[in-house]
């Protein structure tokens, strides 16, 4: 079974930017005065293909799974805290549902691997493709076949969404494990600089994680291709989501880039069409270590800098606003002809 991914095309549109620049520089401010908003309302104009690109129903997707390798002590929490979130998230007292909330952003919760049987409940998606993933110290975490199912998972998932924006989250305790892996594989990096706290581990947590990802790594030593990588190293969460983002570009749809784990599995799909980059919007720097390095490989620039850790989302969201005022500004605030106001002389 090989994976069939959607054409992702090129938005490089001359004509488009050029007209999105003037639009920007008609504004009742000095030129370049806009800053990274303008930037931000430029790229959004670019993804959505309009010089009035309008935001309609955004979604927050959170994809949750357990991780094999949690059992090796790489995190300060036990997995059952994967499932228990899950309800949170449901029941509406997580971050990130506070959060939606507030914007009037629609969240749903993935069932892409916990270890744990859930009643159909609304705004959660049943997409199990086993309870958690193998080990990756003893060898691939999942096989071909499942990474497959997650990364189709993730396509459907987001072609029955409504809407043009895509905000990312996750849930999964050893999920940090997963995605320093795949950044140190995909981006030949050594595995300690993108090895950090995640859940709250002391600095010789750090050191024991670390052990534990090259173990993991010398296991896996031939997956050196994006695949083959993300089925040796990967969690169904980060490979259902991998899928999502791809459908998600495919769909000239914005993606919201949330913290390290939805970052990292950016890299996964970057890698498969390098296209999906172009319509990538990153919301902040965490403060996982290894979130700097990832960004870097990615060419990123992320919009907010809260020294966050919380991963579900909960950046994405902070960000939205952002988003949402970068179109306000560009489909709203008068030119100086539109206004009467006298320009630069």
């Amino acid at each position: 079974m090989t994976a069939v991914f959607p054409e992702v095309s090129d938005l490089r549109d001359e004509a488009l930017a050029a007209a999105l620049q003037r639009r920007v520089d008609g504004k009742t401010v000095p030129q370049g005065a806009l800053g990274r908003v303008a930037a931000l309302a430029r790229r959004l104009g670019v993804i959505l293909g309009s010089t009035e690109p309008q935001l309609q129903a955004p979604q927050l997707v959170v994809f949750a799974a357990d991780h094999g390798i949690a059992a090796r002590g790489v995190s300060a929490y036990p997995s059952d805290v994967t499932w228990q979130m899950v309800g949170n998230f449901l029941a509406g007292g997580a971050a990130v549902s506070v959060l939606a909330r507030q914007h009037g952003v629609t969240q749903t919760v993935v069932d892409c691997g916990v270890r744990h049987v859930f009643e159909p409940a609304p705004g959660l998606l049943l997409r199990k493709i086993a309870p958690g993933t193998q080990d990756s110290t003893q060898g691939p975490a999942m096989t071909r076949a499942q990474c497959e199912e997650a990364l189709a998972n993730g396509m459907a998932l987001v072609r029955a969404l409504p809407g043009n924006a895509l905000l990312l989250g996750e849930m999964g305790i050893g999920n940090t494990s997963a995605a320093s892996l795949l950044v140190a594989r995909l981006g030949n990096l050594d595995v300690a600089e993108v090895t950090g706290a995640g859940t709250g581990l002391d600095a010789a947590g750090v050191a024991r994680k670390t052990a534990v990802l090259r173990e993991a790594l010398a296991a896996n030593a031939a997956a050196a291709a994006p695949l083959d990588a993300l089925a040796a190293l990967g969690g169904f969460e980060i490979a259902t989501m991998v899928g999502a983002i791809v459908q998600a570009a495919s769909e000239r749809r914005v993606v919201v880039v949330d913290g390290f784990i939805a970052s990292a599995a950016v890299l996964v799909a970057c890698r498969l069409a390098p296209r999906v980059a172009q319509r990538c919007v990153y919301a902040h720097r965490s403060d996982e270590r290894g979130h700097a390095r990832l960004l870097a490989l990615l060419q990123a620039e992320p919009l907010l800098d809260l020294g966050l850790r919380v991963g579900e989302g909960s950046g994405a969201l902070l960000a939205w606003p952002i988003l949402e005022s970068a179109c306000r500004i560009l489909n709203e605030m008068a030119s100086f002809e539109s206004a009467g106001v006298s320009g630069k002389g």
